[in-house]
């Protein structure tokens, strides 16, 4: 699913336009939590954005895409948390380390609720399983890069893929517990019984 990044320019009009994109982002939130995903309408959100539904069409397509919108750059606090490891890092520890990095900003309430939102609605479930496809590759180009490894290396592409295996899995997990621990316990609970797996 393709997303609208505005331009980050400092312009008038590009302000404006970053604003309404971020109106209605968090109106249509906070409908999606207040009353589900599916029981919400485009007119709805609309209207507690206070723009017209042919505005709204500008900004975004659909609902899935709202709501995806709000992870688009993913991607690359996942290269920037890669980026700021130690180069001569083992693989796997690098990966580890940089998604347990990355998730001191999932922390809180509204991130469970929104990774819970998706989880828990099919339409958008779907679409998140493409997600992780992208952020395999986001994770395989950013450790090669800082390990000055081949993208093409086997290490680097199992590693990756592995790793945002054990990201969904520890955001199910997360979920399924329901307690006050962030995603990264049950991340690097994940990684462990990998290591401990590998070693028998």
């Amino acid at each position: 699913m393709q997303e609208k990044i505005l331009p980050l320019g400092g312009g008038l009009r590009d302000r404006k336009r970053a604003e309404t994109h971020a109106r209605i982002q968090k109106a249509a939130m906070a409908l999606f939590f207040e009353q589900g995903f599916e029981a919400t309408t485009l007119d709805q959100i609309a209207a507690r954005a206070c723009v017209s539904r042919r505005s709204l069409f500008h900004y975004f397509a659909s609902k899935e895409e709202i709501v995806f919108s709000t992870k688009a750059g993913l991607g690359q606090l996942i290269a920037d948390a890669v980026a700021l490891r130690p180069a001569d890092e083992p693989l796997l520890t690098m990966a580890e380390n940089a998604l347990t990095d990355m998730a001191a900003n999932f922390q809180g309430p509204e991130p469970r609720a929104l990774a819970r939102l998706i989880h828990e609605t099919p339409a958008l479930r779907s679409g998140d399983h493409a997600k992780y496809e992208g952020l395999e590759r986001v994770l395989s180009q950013a450790l090669a890069q800082r390990s000055g490894r081949s993208l093409q290396d086997a290490e680097v592409q199992v590693v990756a893929t592995t790793a945002i295996g054990i990201l969904r899995n520890a955001i199910e997990r997360w979920l399924a517990a329901d307690d006050g621990r962030g995603p990264e316990v049950w991340g690097q609970e994940a990684f462990a019984a990998l290591r401990t797996a590998a070693r028998r």
